[in-house]
């Protein structure tokens, strides 16, 4: 993670390249947004209080080691020129760097609000970035732990109440259907029989204690089951025997 502030001559500060960087902008381009707020700082005759928050400086490209212009802001530098970086993304960039800025002026102060040297402002800054670095990481573990955590929900959710109405409806009609329709002779016979042994398959295949506890992310697979079930062999026959008998009596009977 870029860390956004560090201390420079005992101050809490940010620079142009890391504006840059956070805010996705050319650093040319931030370069000239702080110019075009110096500009104005001195025809507001602020040239003082411009010193103070803006320091033109130099940093070395690590390709071409050649030397550029920079500058240095303190916090009130940063919130000037920050002013019209106005997009959502960046919003959530400017409370960052405030936050950053503020945790850094606490950890000053925390160091018995004593001049720091080159090497302790170094040592400060690195400080930290780690312990920023450290809340990413398991801010990342966290989210990590709720994804996680909202997947099981998911996964072990049951089906709504119009999913549930649909298993129902779709079971009673490939029991019907297995059964012959409800002016069959197994209908008047075996239905209850018929009726126990699907919705027991069901609940045997799901592994659940009964269809309305099907999980949600299963129920596609809850109608593809219904669509392909079968009464056992046994079921079967005795089916076929009774539907038989009735056919029969109707011959005998002439109707």
């Amino acid at each position: 993670m870029t860390q956004l502030v560090f201390i420079q001559n005992n101050k809490v500060v940010t620079d142009s390249l890391t504006i840059a960087e956070v805010f996705k902008k050319r650093h040319t381009d931030v370069v000239r947004d702080i110019e075009v707020q110096i500009k104005k700082l001195e025809a507001a005759e602020e040239n003082e209080w411009g010193k103070g928050n803006f320091a033109h400086t130099q940093y070395q490209h690590h390709q071409n080691k050649q030397w550029y212009p920079k500058y240095n802001l303190t916090e009130d530098g940063f919130a000037i020129v920050a002013m019209s970086y106005t997009t959502p993304e960046a919003m959530k960039m400017k409370v960052r760097f405030i936050e950053e800025f503020k945790r850094m002026r606490a950890f000053i102060q925390e160091q018995h609000i004593k001049p720091l040297s080159e090497k302790e402002q170094l040592k400060a800054s690195m400080r930290l970035s780690l312990e920023t670095s450290e809340e990413v990481e398991t801010l990342k573990v966290e989210v990590s732990e709720v994804k996680e955590t909202v997947q099981n929900l998911v996964s072990t959710m049951r089906i709504d109440g119009s999913q549930e109405a649909q298993i129902r409806k779709r079971g009673n009609e490939v029991v019907m259907k297995a059964l012959g329709g409800k002016d069959a002779n197994a209908y008047n016979q075996l239905s209850k029989h018929v009726f126990s042994a699907f919705w027991r398959d069901f609940k045997d295949h799901f592994q659940i204690p009964r269809y309305g506890d099907l999980p949600r992310a299963r129920f596609a697979e809850g109608i593809k089951f219904i669509s392909i079930w079968q009464p056992s062999t046994s079921l079967r026959m005795d089916i076929t025997t009774c539907n038989g008998q009735q056919h029969l009596k109707l011959v005998e009977g002439g109707c």
